[in-house]
């Protein structure tokens, strides 16, 4: 069995024991796979840095971070350049949060992070279903020869859910193919924006739902900070209000934040960004 120790630096006031939490945080430092600007292996630390500065209490959910038990178990101890292990190594944490009734909250990384943890949870939750908030399509088959990319990390999942269980919004980038197999009844995939989230919302808030978001959905005018940027983005308000609509699901078993690169702003306005959206999320998964 692992054992998780209170790191020393945590998500603002997500202090509780391991044992004691219903959430859990944790970092997974790769970009292994990363194909434009690298970075988002250091993206947990920098979000934990950046806390200091976001409110503990949440105006939009009406709560409190203080109220609820959370844990920071911190970065996961990734072997650097070998990426089958490092995602053996998240699978593995994912598998003993979910023994111990427990929901994961995970910071990415590159977006092939999800993979892992998508493993994972469908072995808990068979009928499971994922809500992908991403400006690129990640379908492809295989990137650059390789089966584990961030460009093919839906498709990977794909192969787990199998179709109609997995709904992409504000998808504005990717090969003609990818779109074309998403709309060949594979995945729901809305092109642009949010529209019709909120349908989806109620078609499955009775089902186990993951909730990933490569924050690269947003603008570069909002969120620059990241490997692949892609103008024609969301503004932060629509991120709000899909949070919003994410209150309507009963089941929400864990949720992602990935490809933060905070280095590439300088500003420090992507990684407040990522703060107060991991805060959110926290909440969401609480409620």
């Amino acid at each position: 069995m692992m054992s998780f120790n209170k790191v020393d630096l945590s998500f603002q006031s997500c202090t509780s024991t391991y044992d004691d939490s219903n959430v859990v945080i944790f970092s997974s430092p790769m970009d292994a796979t990363t194909s434009f600007r690298p970075g988002t292996r250091f993206a947990g630390n920098a979000i934990r840095v950046d806390s200091i500065g976001v409110e503990w209490y949440s105006p939009y959910r009406d709560m409190d971070l203080k109220d609820y038990k959370t844990s920071d178990i911190g970065d996961l101890d990734l072997p650097i350049g070998d990426v089958e292990g490092a995602l053996s190594v998240i699978n593995t944490t994912v598998k003993q949060i979910l023994k111990d009734n427990k929901k994961p909250m995970m910071i990415g990384g590159e977006h092939l992070v999800t993979y892992p943890v998508i493993q994972a949870m469908v072995e808990k939750y068979p009928d499971l279903h994922i809500i992908h908030l991403d400006a690129h399509t990640d379908l492809r088959d295989e990137f650059f020869g390789r089966k584990l990319s961030h460009a093919t990390v839906l498709r990977r999942c794909h192969d787990l859910l199998g179709d109609g269980k997995i709904y992409q919004f504000g998808i504005r980038s990717g090969d003609k193919s990818e779109f074309t197999w998403a709309a060949s009844g594979h995945t729901f995939l809305r092109k642009f924006d949010f529209e019709g989230l909120e349908e989806a919302v109620n078609k499955i808030k009775d089902m186990p739902v993951y909730i990933t978001i490569d924050l690269d959905v947003l603008d570069p005018s909002v969120f620059p900070g990241t490997g692949t940027p892609e103008p024609g983005g969301m503004q932060y308000k629509d991120l709000l209000n899909a949070f919003s609509a994410f209150e309507k699901l009963k089941n929400i078993v864990g949720a992602d934040l990935v490809e933060l690169s905070p280095m590439i702003d300088a500003s420090g306005a992507s990684t407040a960004v990522a703060a107060k959206s991991l805060r959110e999320m926290v909440l969401l998964l609480h409620k």
